[in-house]
């Protein structure tokens, strides 16, 4: 229960021009699609932001020619001369940054308080990154030549975060792009476009196609296409591997995670409590790295589940342009129902769900946060991504049972270890099976950084030095 309420701190929704049709950006310029156009909502009031255009096999076609006819020239730059291309949208991003955060906040429905201080500096330091190797590439140890036109596919949850991890590796190295956004989620995507030209980008070095799944499969398919990067479900990703399979084409594929965040008995109870907030209801959960199953040694379970049940009780949830907001909108109505379906065979498989008092606004997309207590590794929800802000509670007595329990799963993409025991820290780092581990924090990001997973989290890495080798 709050001690004060608070005022509603709004961000003002003008700051971002939304322009009422969207068309796709094909060699520098923005054209009609062929196909039928469709909407994009915004998920806490359901209202229709802009009509935007879909992309046709035809219109893929017309997008990766142009990005083959630019490779030449492009590719031919010296690296320091890319390298001021990269730096300059990285400026013009922090310039505008004000207004990417509210069109994020507006398309996608995360806090603005996590677009404005989390995604937005994180975009811009992956361009600086990257624009720091452009002319360095023959000490990265991949070789510098570029591999020609990537087909990249990102999805709706950190949507202008994931073109910045894809973009800018592929730009620094001397490939140029055609890139699909999700469609619950193209804003931001098309306001890049308009980035690149302010930066006077090259026509043709980066192209952005929308549409749905058939779009993005046209991308993955065409011939053309040299290097296919994809972020998404490990469902979409299994048919993205069995298209590029034989063909020659370079693949990264980062896939879904279920990510055990384990908690010792010597860990600070307060900074692990925020630690697995953070971890789970961070962008609702829309996390693919979300630590979505919590490991409590069995001695400090119900200390530490009190101090998260409080904590969880002071979560504002709301409109995502309130600044107080803590808990925005589940991005889709699709989303949602899956979130829902998930937590209903938690229940009927008997592990038992709690929510703190939480007001649901009456339009829009609205899931409480949620803990499920009693969850044994054979429940659905122990084992599947829900994608959304619900905590699975599975205990452990000893570090080699959490170490098995951890890695009980079929995904590897991340885990998280709170103890004061840095020796504990290394030797279960040693043993977890999982592309990031976490040490007494959560959800940490650096461009300097590689991030990627194991087993069905997909393979290959993007960010830091590693993220170079998937585009030469």
């Amino acid at each position: 229960m709050a001690i004060f309420e608070y005022a509603p701190a709004p961000e003002s929704r003008d700051i971002a021009d939304i322009k009422p049709s969207y068309g796709l950006f094909i060699d520098g310029e923005f054209v009609d699609g062929s196909g039928t156009p469709f909407k994009t909502v915004d998920p806490a009031t359901e209202e229709t932001l802009a009509e935007v255009a879909t992309a046709t096999s035809d219109d893929v076609d017309r997008a990766v020619r142009a990005a083959r006819k630019a490779f030449g020239a492009w590719s031919g730059l010296p690296g320091v001369e890319r390298a001021k291309y990269l730096f300059r949208i990285a400026r013009i991003v922090q310039e505008r940054s004000r207004e990417l955060a509210v069109l994020e906040s507006l398309d996608n429905g995360k806090p603005i308080r996590e677009s404005r201080d989390v995604d937005l500096p994180l975009v811009a330091a992956h361009f600086f990154y990257y624009a720091g190797w452009a002319d360095k590439l023959q000490y990265a140890g991949f070789g510098t030549k570029p591999l020609g036109v990537a087909g990249q596919v990102i999805p709706w949850n950190f949507p202008l975060l994931m073109l910045a991890w894809k973009v800018a590796p592929a730009l620094a190295c001397g490939n140029t792009v055609v890139l699909k956004p999700a469609e619950t989620t193209p804003l931001t995507a098309l306001l890049f476009a308009e980035i690149c030209r302010q930066a006077e980008l090259p026509p043709g070095v980066v192209n952005i196609v929308t549409g749905a799944g058939e779009t993005g499969a046209a991308v993955v398919a065409h011939p053309e296409v040299d290097k296919v990067a994809f972020t998404g479900s490990t469902e979409v990703g299994r048919l993205i591997a069995r298209t590029v399979a034989g063909t020659g084409k370079k693949v990264t594929l980062e896939l879904g995670g279920k990510a055990a965040n384990i908690v010792f008995d010597d860990a600070p109870i307060d900074q692990a409590v925020e630690g697995i907030v953070n971890g789970i209801f961070f962008n609702q959960g829309h996390v693919c790295c979300a630590g979505s199953r919590l490991l409590v040694q069995e001695s400090v379970q119900e200390e530490l589940l009190a101090a998260l049940r409080r904590r969880l009780g002071t979560l504002r949830l709301g409109d995502p342009l309130d600044k107080n907001t803590d808990i925005g909108a589940i991005n889709s109505a699709e989303q949602l129902a899956r979130i829902r379906s998930l937590s209903e065979v938690g229940e009927s498989e008997g592990a038992e769900r709690w929510s703190p008092a939480c007001e649901l606004p009456e339009r829009g997309y609205w899931f409480p946060p949620t803990i499920f207590t009693g969850v044994a590794q054979s429940h659905t929800i122990a084992r599947e991504e829900i994608f959304g802000p619900v905590l699975s509670v599975l205990t452990f007595r000893t570090p080699a049972e959490a170490v098995e329990k951890a890695n009980n799963t079929p995904y590897g993409l991340s885990a998280g270890i709170w103890t004061e025991k840095g020796s504990r820290i290394l030797w279960m780092a040693e043993r977890l099976r999982a592309g990031v581990v976490w040490a007494n924090t959560f959800n940490k990001f650096d461009p300097a950084s590689p991030f990627g997973g194991y087993k069905e989290s997909g393979y290959g890495r993007e960010g830091g030095l590693h993220g170079l080798e998937a585009y030469l």
